[in-house]
């Protein structure tokens, strides 16, 4: 299968490698130091948690996204936010029965479509302004999955696993393909944990859950998950705003299948690890705001619910990312 991972970064980089290990012909796009050194290894490395290497030898790699033709497989692992800018150089990988599988964080703007009742095809003016990318993409080739591992660029070149390899995926109108079934079985050849989903959305909003809070918390603070669930103040914050999270999906008719206190354990388990946010936040790039708070945002307001906590720590995240776009960041006093 001819796949193409259009942001080698943490998730996609460890998504190319087990592809490509797996026997499939596998094309990277990167970028920057972290192209320059897939090249000069001749391959991407994954340390997985456990301290076993695995290496992609000899996986395809460039920047030129338009310069590598038509995919069966197309996995989105950019940012939410960096999909519009090149959502005309992903539709050049995909043919008439290519797949594009969304691996993003948050409510992406595909939410609505296939919906069907009330907000039916809606566009999520937040992820997606003016509906440039529902425009541009057929949502019949859309495949969701839902990435669970944690995993973060430890160098360029090399990506590191926390934990977790968890990859389930569905389709938007819930009804299981046979596509659906071969993207499983690509999971679980690929030493995945993945099975398919009744409801893509419902498993969404339960990510969102802990997205919505502990990144932006995290990159406020610089604390890890641990640091968050142990200290009494953060912990019930992060508990406020899951109540608040909850009751926008319920709106929707979604009910979040676990608890506060049993989402919030999980991210304490997962120990000293800094979310993605944090992780951005300390190398100065621009932060993922909008998918994975202000699209939750935006449907509270369109279903009339209050999320106060939300839009409070949504106004902090801001100001933090706008002064670190335009100041840069400091850590200990020194300009990063």
């Amino acid at each position: 299968m001819k796949i193409c991972v259009v942001g080698a970064g943490s998730m996609g980089g460890m998504l190319g490698v087990k592809f490509h290990n797996a026997g499939e012909d596998v094309t990277l796009i990167a970028r920057g130091p972290h192209l320059e050194a897939i090249h000069a290894n001749n391959g991407l490395k994954l340390i997985m948690n456990d301290g076993t290497v695995e290496i992609a030898k000899g996986v395809k790699a460039t920047s030129d996204i338009r310069s590598v033709g038509e995919q069966d497989l197309v996995v989105l692992g950019v940012k939410a936010h960096q999909i519009a800018p090149i959502v005309d150089d992903i539709n050049s990988l995909l043919g008439d029965d290519s797949i594009l599988l969304t691996i993003q964080n948050g409510i992406l703007w595909w939410y609505f479509q296939l919906h069907g009742g009330e907000f039916n095809n809606r566009v999520i003016e937040s992820v997606d302004p003016d509906g440039k990318i529902s425009t541009a993409i057929d949502p019949n080739r859309i495949v969701g999955s839902i990435s669970y591992p944690a995993a973060e660029i430890s160098e360029p070149g090399v990506i590191r696993h926390i934990e977790g390899l968890r990859m389930p995926v569905g389709e938007l109108d819930g009804v299981e393909k046979e596509r659906t079934r071969m993207l499983v079985d690509l999971m679980k050849r690929s030493g995945f944990k993945s099975f398919v989903l009744d409801s893509i959305r419902g498993e969404t909003w339960l990510k969102v859950l802990g997205n919505l809070t502990f990144n932006p918390v995290s990159a406020l603070t610089h604390a890890t998950l641990v640091d968050i669930c142990k200290c009494q103040l953060t912990r019930d914050l992060i508990d406020k705003m899951m109540t608040e999270c909850r009751e926008v999906a319920l709106r929707l008719g979604i009910g979040i299948r676990l608890s506060n206190e049993r989402r919030i354990n999980g991210a304490e388990q997962v120990g000293k690890h800094k979310t993605s946010m944090l992780q951005d936040i300390e190398v100065g790039k621009a932060l993922e705001l909008d998918g994975l708070i202000g699209a939750v945002i935006e449907i509270a307001d369109l279903t009339g619910t209050k999320v106060d906590n939300i839009k409070a720590v949504y106004a902090l995240i801001s100001l933090l990312d706008q002064v670190v776009q335009e100041e840069g960041m400091y850590i200990r006093g020194e300009k990063i």
